[in-house]
């Protein structure tokens, strides 16, 4: 089992994913910018058809998602601290360029492209402890481990609840989509200041720890 504290930090960044990639899934017309697996689909399926635009747009989503996703855990080798630190502000300066791109009147299709680096590199600010995949920003993998969890459990091969901790990443994610989606319809694509929000403190926290604590995030 994950311990309640880190699981409840992973809780509040998946949800800050949730609403960054409802966001992206509006600006965007239907695509992703940490659902990779639904761009990669898309691309086979623009590909068969020819559609180079689509083409583009999802190449350059998973391109930035994997970029982000280097970068961050290259940051995260720095250590418990600065690692996780340097990984956080990687995604929160992201979110920030993308309400700046958006600001100095960038189309969506640039602009949200840099929200995908930020999902990347967020998937490398918490480390797994436990069972659970602590900040995620994708939970296909977590729903079926909350099945494989919940079919052990009935076996008494693993502890009763613990497949009820991945059912609440998922409803983490689902959370924050749904608080994106309701807070884009009042005050636009600033609901990302949300996010960013999250990210700051989570920073702010990182670097305020003292060396050589024990890492509870």
């Amino acid at each position: 089992m994950t311990p309640t504290p880190q699981l409840s930090l992973g809780l509040l960044l998946t949800a800050a994913a949730g609403c960054i990639d409802a966001i992206g899934f509006i600006e965007l017309g239907g695509f992703y910018t940490s659902f990779m697996s639904g761009n990669t689909t898309q691309l086979g399926q623009a590909l068969s058809d020819g559609v180079w635009p689509v083409v583009q747009l999802t190449t350059s989503l998973v391109a930035l998602f994997l970029l982000g996703a280097i970068l961050g855990s290259l940051l995260a080798t720095l250590g418990s601290r600065w690692g996780a630190a340097a990984a956080t502000a990687l995604a929160l300066l992201a979110v920030l360029g993308t309400l700046l791109l958006s600001a100095s009147g960038f189309p969506s299709h640039q602009s949200m492209l840099v929200l995908a680096a930020a999902a990347g590199a967020q998937n490398a600010i918490l480390p797994s402890i436990g069972s659970v995949r602590l900040g995620t920003t994708f939970v296909t993998g977590t729903l079926f481990a909350a099945g494989g969890d919940f079919a052990r459990a009935l076996r008494r091969q693993a502890p009763p609840w613990r497949w009820a901790q991945h059912l609440l990443v998922w409803a983490s994610l689902m959370i924050g989509a749904l608080l994106g989606g309701l807070g884009y319809g009042v005050v636009g694509i600033a609901v990302l200041f949300g996010p960013a929000l999250i990210y700051a403190g989570f920073l702010v926290a990182f670097l305020l720890r003292r060396p050589g604590t024990v890492v509870t995030h």
